[in-house]
């Protein structure tokens, strides 16, 4: 590891650690993985990815523990999430021992970029999948070329752990019902950024999506998914239009393990007036606490908690998450893989 890092302040940004792999489709079946200490890629201008959006993405990370020893967070579900992706937009699935070698094999290569123990820092990794077929015509590609790259990034919440503010958008959606909300896809991204700038200018952290059909119910928090609690309960959205989050259902799982039910399901956004907790949650924050959620069309703010501190449950699943990603309490559902 580079001593004179400081990691503390790494912004999260991509950089070249020095080696990425890649793995390429053709002729029915994948190749062999290579290393690369190039970031560029040779892409025809006709390839599906860039016209027609064969693409897909993932994003998991790596910690260093106490130990030394670095753990990768819930691997398997990420490779599988990928897959459900893939079919979704009609690309080539990847058998999960290429994932896996790839995702070693990148690890192996970059160990030096994992950051260390109590810095706050961590290795973000981005598995990528496009189709390089040059087609003028819409249909699917033949062949297909898997990269996987990684940066450190530093602690997400660099000023301290506090809530933000949330805004309900009304005038635009993220992803249709029964369209590719529930996948990793650029298209998706791409349909929520002129909102998530719009909002960031106007001083909150993300935009609050209904969902499309009925604009009745929460949807999501931009890229992230939602969380509520509400007496005893931890709820969050049932709905066919977003992503499932791999860190909802840890935080769902670790929930019920402190006496929580959890219940998920529509959740009407007037309902927010009987929340005490509310959070966005995903990979690169593990746990975002929000203080309010404003409505523009009605003038109404819903708040949670003091403006300035973590509400207690929130706190608790954040501590206990990030706890078990670092090492620092035991592992006991399964989800950690040493390497």
């Amino acid at each position: 590891m580079n001593t004179n890092t400081d990691w503390a302040t790494l912004p999260f940004a991509y950089t070249n650690t020095g080696a990425n792999v890649r793995c390429s489709f053709s002729n029915n079946q994948w190749g062999e993985i290579t290393v690369h200490s190039d970031d560029i890629l040779p892409i025809h201008m006709a390839a599906t990815c860039l016209h027609y959006g064969q693409e897909c993405f993932e994003g998991l990370k790596a910690y260093r523990g106490k130990d030394g020893n670095i753990r990768l967070f819930r691997w398997k579900d990420n490779a599988a999430r990928f897959n459900r992706s893939a079919r979704r937009v009609g690309m080539q699935e990847i058998p999960e021992e290429v994932f896996e070698k790839a995702l070693f094999t990148l690890i192996e290569n970059n160990r030096d970029s994992v950051p260390p123990y109590g810095t706050g820092a961590t290795l973000y990794i981005r598995p990528l999948l496009i189709g390089t077929t040059p087609r003028l015509g819409l249909n699917r590609s033949e062949d297909y070329l898997f990269v996987m790259f990684a940066c450190p990034v530093g602690p997400y919440f660099k000023n301290g752990f506090k809530p933000g503010k949330v805004v309900v958008e009304r005038d635009s959606d993220r992803a249709a019902p029964l369209g590719t909300g529930t996948v990793k896809i650029g298209g998706n991204y791409a349909a929520a950024l002129n909102t998530t700038l719009r909002v960031q200018k106007e001083g909150y952290s993300s935009a609050m999506y209904l969902d499309p059909k009925q604009k009745t119910y929460i949807d999501e928090c931009g890229p992230a998914n939602f969380f509520g609690i509400k007496g005893n309960s931890y709820v969050t959205p049932q709905s066919s239009s977003i992503l499932e989050s791999i860190t909802n259902l840890s935080l769902m799982t670790l929930a019920e393990h402190i006496g929580l039910t959890v219940e998920r399901r529509q959740i009407p956004l007037e309902e927010l007036a009987e929340f005490s907790e509310a959070a966005q949650c995903g990979t690169a924050a593990v746990l975002s606490p929000i203080y309010s959620i404003t409505d523009p069309a009605t003038s109404t703010v819903y708040t949670f908690g003091k403006p300035d501190e973590v509400s207690p449950v929130c706190s608790k699943l954040y501590t206990m998450l990030t706890g078990i990603q670092s090492g620092d309490l035991e592992d006991i559902f399964g989800w950690i893989t040493l390497l």
